[in-house]
């Protein structure tokens, strides 16, 4: 119920009354206080705390995470002398939980909450310095089992850095598009270490404790020793804290000779986590944790026929139920087949992290196993991760249709027949559908990503945006499976950085791309990554042209090359059956003076609708339709001069900011 609160304070609240006024009814008071004042605990906890006076801040403190790769830079949390805050650090730099370190900096952000952990501010930092590695043994310990794994699995990509998030939950080896993929398929949970892990944790330390592990008493003692060090290893995830005081209740019983029953180590480790840190109900993987956790203790004891099978599905239908609302209130999607994913993954999941394990601490080969194990469970996530998301709409539907079955025996055969129909349907179909002969303007923020469809399955891509999750995510609802054209129309970032993410996820069979001489972090990445992956790139000139299905592509620019990255874009001219559209990457004044009289139906404004377009040139176009690509920005885009040139000249104007992604039919 408290986690509940940290979900949602008022719906978590109402529900906590209830619970108290049927607990204090059943005459269990101290259960009733310890769930009020938990649930109390958690919503106070989440009042921001004092803001930091706005000057230079120069103090030593203590890290209390380890310098994160965040997508605008590193960052950490850092406990200073005047509390909790939030460093942005300059690139570079690296550091772990526990050391201490000397900063410098300006106050540049307010009080707010990052991973569940409440700082008074943030603070840009000009000077970082690590005085000493951590004090504490136990954090020594934790960092050198980190730095062990990390050694033995280096280097930490694909299924290498997925089986470290397998045994430590360090992740950082495991792109975000792949992170997506796990969250989308249901199975990003296997990288929240958690009961297994301890377990396997438990069992390795005692075989390697030998002699001094000997007996349920001693084992106890060396279990007990090693669970602060394997949460340390861990980061003290919320997951990991949950279940390592299970586990530390079970064998402190053996100590004392109290055997603890499943719901009774569940409850009273969460109360007592509860109690010692109420921000605890704040943090998603916390109340995840322990609502799936409920939910496999409930599964596991639901009355199925009996077998294995049957029963691990009740036990992952248990878990998936319980963290689907929660699923839905913070992420606003629950993925539909998750428990199936969940069942062909679990096995894979639990052999590759007991051979990464033994690989870590043993011959290599076997890690190397354990690492192609996690790739399966990779490419699992990728095919899983289009399958259908659903909402609370879906959820009741869901659930409507699980009531039918158990209370209508007759039924039944029909009911899955039915369901599996459905299934069937909205799994293959796409969630939506591009135009047979049109054009797609993707709403992917501040920046483009243009799909072009020419029938039949064929498509083309025009820019990646600067986001790839958003990508890859909009590509799998327009059932692209492949991309015969990819062009990259310049080198910046809200243009590039998105069609890394589809490098080795979805088929391309080539690239046109005129860069030279201009560079960015973003295209040498994409074309490091597309030389790796032996993908053509071409470089067109004025009058190339290409024929995807119905639409035919006719390259207009760049006619020479250019000192501004954004006047060498490459321009497209889509012709359809009926209408074209003109694609015009950012082209600005010099470009578009010299590139002539071009005409369209449709006009993909350049740069956003930013104030660097000749609104004579607009005008000249003479389309009477114009898409905005833009997203939240500070540069003032899309420019009023531009909305009112365009519409002056008779265009309608589309933003897709506002409309979302924006279908142009050609045919």
């Amino acid at each position: 119920m408290a986690s509940w609160v940290g979900a949602g304070p008022r719906f978590g609240l109402f529900l906590v009354a209830l619970v108290v006024l049927g607990l204090t009814m059943a005459r269990m008071p101290v259960v009733a206080t310890l769930v009020a004042v938990s649930a109390l605990a958690s919503v106070l906890s989440s009042t921001p705390l004092e803001p930091l006076p706005d000057r230079r801040v120069e103090a030593r403190g203590v890290m209390r995470t380890d310098v994160i790769a965040g997508r605008y830079g590193p960052y950490a949390l850092v406990e200073l002398p005047v509390g909790p805050i939030l460093v942005d650090l300059p690139d570079g730099v690296s550091a772990f939980q526990g050391d201490v370190v000397q900063i410098e900096g300006l106050v540049a952000g307010e009080p707010g909450t990052i991973r569940g952990k409440r700082h008074r501010g943030v603070v840009d930092v000009g000077s970082f310095t690590v005085v000493s590695g951590p004090g504490s043994p136990i954090m020594i310990l934790g960092n050198a089992m980190r730095d062990r794994v990390a050694e033995r699995l280096a280097p930490l990509e694909g299924g290498r850095g997925l089986l470290a998030g397998f045994l430590i939950g360090d992740t950082s080896g495991v792109d975000e598009v792949d992170e997506s993929a796990m969250r989308r398929a249901g199975l990003s949970h296997f990288t929240a270490v958690s009961g297994s892990n301890v377990a396997l944790f438990l069992g390795l330390i005692f075989v390697a404790a030998g002699p001094i592990g000997v007996g349920p008493r001693r084992r106890a003692v060396v279990g007990l020793i090693g669970l602060p060090v394997f949460a340390a290893a861990t980061r003290f995830e919320p997951s990991v804290l949950r279940a390592s005081a299970m586990a530390a209740l079970a064998l402190g019983g053996r100590l004392t000779g109290m055997s603890l029953e499943a719901w009774q180590l569940f409850s009273t480790a969460v109360i007592a986590l509860v109690v010692v840190d109420p921000g605890l109900t704040r943090n998603v993987g916390f109340q995840l944790s322990v609502v799936a956790t409920a939910g496999v203790i409930v599964g596991a004891r639901w009355p199925v026929p009996p077998g294995r099978t049957r029963r691990a599905l009740a036990v992952t239908v248990g878990a998936q139920t319980a963290v689907a609302p929660l699923l839905v209130l913070h992420f606003g999607l629950v993925p539909m087949l998750s428990p199936l994913a969940n069942l062909v993954a679990a096995p894979l999941v639990a052999v590759a992290t007991v051979l990464g394990a033994v690989g870590v601490v043993g011959p290599g080969p076997v890690a190397e196993l354990g690492a192609w194990l996690a790739g399966v469970v990779l490419w699992l996530a990728r095919v899983a991760s289009v399958w259908p998301q659903i909402g609370w709409a879906g959820l009741a539907i869901v659930a409507g249709v699980g009531w039918a079955y158990l209370n209508m025996p007759r039924s039944r055969g029909l009911i899955a027949l039915l369901s599996a129909a459905v299934l069937a349907v909205s799994v293959l179909a796409p969630t939506r559908a591009a135009p047979d002969a049109g054009v797609v303007v993707l709403d992917v923020g501040q920046g483009d990503s243009i799909l072009l469809s020419g029938g039949e399955g064929r498509f083309a891509l025009v820019d990646g945006g600067p986001d790839p999750v958003s990508l890859v995510e909009s590509l799998n609802e327009y059932g692209v499976k492949g991309l015969e054209l990819v062009v990259l129309t310049h080198v910046h970032a809200d243009h590039a950085t998105g069609l890394s993410g589809l490098v080795g996820r979805i088929p391309i069979r080539r690239v046109w791309a005129r860069a030279h001489p201009h560079e960015t972090a973003a295209s040498h990445d994409l074309f490091r990554l597309l030389d790796e992956s032996r993908i053509p790139v071409l470089e067109p000139t004025m009058g190339d042209q290409y024929r995807l299905g119905d639409l035919n592509l006719t390259v207009e620019g760049p006619i020479r090359r250019y000192a501004s990255p954004n006047d060498q874009s490459i321009v497209v001219t889509v012709a359809g059956p009926t209408r074209s559209m003109l694609l015009a990457g950012d082209i600005e004044t010099v470009a578009q003076s010299e590139l002539g009289h071009l005409r369209a139906d449709v006009l993909k404004v350049p740069h956003q609708g930013a104030a660097t377009s000749d609104p004579e040139w607009l005008r000249r176009v003479n389309a009477d339709l114009a898409i905005i690509s833009v997203g939240p920005n500070d540069f003032g885009h899309p420019s009023e001069g531009v909305i009112a040139a365009l519409e002056e000249s008779g265009a309608i104007v589309v933003r897709t900011d506002v409309a979302g992604d924006v279908l142009v039919p050609l045919g």
